[in-house]
């Protein structure tokens, strides 16, 4: 694989530098880049504000969303000139988390199953960051199987009337809008009677609940829904095949994250390189080395997976499940990252804050990671996507599988 720039290429990124160079919140660029994993904050400015506003400015200039068709606020670029603006976005696309379900999960299964009336309508503000939008699929009881969800959907003239409750729903309280997973048919089994809808996160019946987190903050909420009414026109792909619906969510999903989880090893081996331990630099231990070796190599297995990602992409083809490999690598990279970086810390470890090493970065890092590793799946979910649609080894036994939803047994034995 030739990773150079054709003389196209290097002249869309010229173009795309020079433009991030004059139109860049310079303002906000030092405490972006000191930013990390699980703490992405702003001294003086809402970070919701800046993103959105710096989002606008980018559409309005043909920069938002740069892979999507230019008639839903695209650029109808090509996905190794997506990967370029990324490369020279820099520290700026931190600003871009907050709309990363809305740009890579929500998007494009609304360009794969929504009417083009409703196309053209709701992804260019959706594009310019002026809404932005969640997920609505996990739910309490259950747990990683998407498809074990209880949220009904009842049709009555139409509309549907949804109620039940969905959990860890990432951004739904500042979002505008939302996909949603439902049951429309409990006596068939659970992967067959399954509707997706999206849905105004302001309509009537819809309750948001911020779950606070052990760092603070409150990036996942519960969403409730009581006799919310959502009108036919608004239903994604067929009634009751909202399965096949939600696998398109769902490979976009650990595209999405996959290529974008922060491992922390970048941070990691600066701070190695600037600790003293017994009067030598951190990074002349040999096991520190022997650990930061360990973790290079799995950086660069990250990077060059993803560019399989997207020179697939580049062919037309869809995600596949290769993503997930990213996602479950990251994920577990991070927190094993975060804690070694507190180890070497010692007693300061314990420090958080603005008192703390590098005013708590890699504290903030390992809070965060238990939640980076249950999003878009768990580490078991994505073993068993690797193992039987990468690998091809037999799946699981599902005792449920052809039951059925309302025969599967709830309870345990009395």
């Amino acid at each position: 694989m030739n990773f150079d720039d054709t003389p196209e290429e290097a002249a869309f990124r010229s173009q795309a530098r020079a433009w991030i160079a004059a139109n860049a919140p310079k303002e906000y660029e030092a405490e972006l880049r000191a930013s990390s994993l699980g703490r992405t904050a702003l001294k003086n400015a809402n970070l919701l504000e800046v993103a959105k506003a710096w989002q606008k400015k980018k559409a309005d200039a043909g920069w938002a969303c740069l892979h999507w068709p230019k008639e839903y606020g695209g650029r109808g670029a090509s996905p190794i000139e997506r990967v370029i603006w990324q490369q020279e976005e820099g520290p700026f696309s931190k600003l871009s988390a907050v709309f990363i379900i809305g740009h890579g999960m929500c998007g494009p299964t609304m360009m794969a199953y929504a009417s083009e009336e409703h196309k053209r309508h709701y992804l260019p503000p959706l594009a310019s960051g002026e809404k932005i939008w969640c997920q609505l699929f996990s739910e309490p009881a259950g747990g990683s199987d998407v498809a074990g969800l209880r949220t009904r959907a009842e049709k009555r003239g139409d509309a549907w009337v949804i109620n039940g409750q969905k959990i860890w729903t990432s951004g739904a309280h500042y979002s505008d809008y939302g996909i949603l997973l439902t049951r429309t048919d409990p006596d068939v089994p659970k992967h067959k009677g399954l509707t997706m809808f999206f849905l105004d996160m302001k309509s009537k019946g819809v309750e948001i609940r911020p779950i606070k987190q052990a760092s603070g903050h409150s990036d996942f909420n519960e969403v409730y829904f009581t006799d919310v009414v959502i009108p036919d026109s608004q239903r994604l792909g067929a009634v009751n095949d909202g399965w096949n619906v939600a696998l398109t969510t769902l490979m976009n999903e650990r595209m999405s994250i996959g290529a974008g989880v922060a491992t922390g090893f970048p941070e990691l081996f600066e701070f190695c390189s600037n600790l003293m331990l017994d009067d030598r630099p951190a990074i002349e231990d040999r096991n520190v080395r022997a650990k930061l070796a360990n973790w290079a190599v799995k950086a660069s297995g990250l990077k060059y997976t993803s560019f399989r990602a997207i020179s697939a992409l580049s062919k037309g083809e869809r995600p596949g499940p290769e993503n997930s490999i990213g996602k479950l690598v990251a994920a577990s990279m991070v927190q094993d990252v975060a804690t070694f970086a507190l180890d070497l810390q010692g007693a300061a470890g314990v420090l958080s804050g603005p008192e703390a090493e590098l005013a708590g970065k890699f504290q903030a890092m390992l809070l965060r990671a238990p939640g980076t590793r249950v999003e878009g799946g768990t580490d078991e979910i994505m073993r068993n996507i690797i193992a039987e649609r990468v690998l091809g080894l037999p799946g699981d036994i599902r005792v449920d599988k052809d039951l059925p939803f309302n025969q599967i047994p709830t309870r345990g034995r009395n």
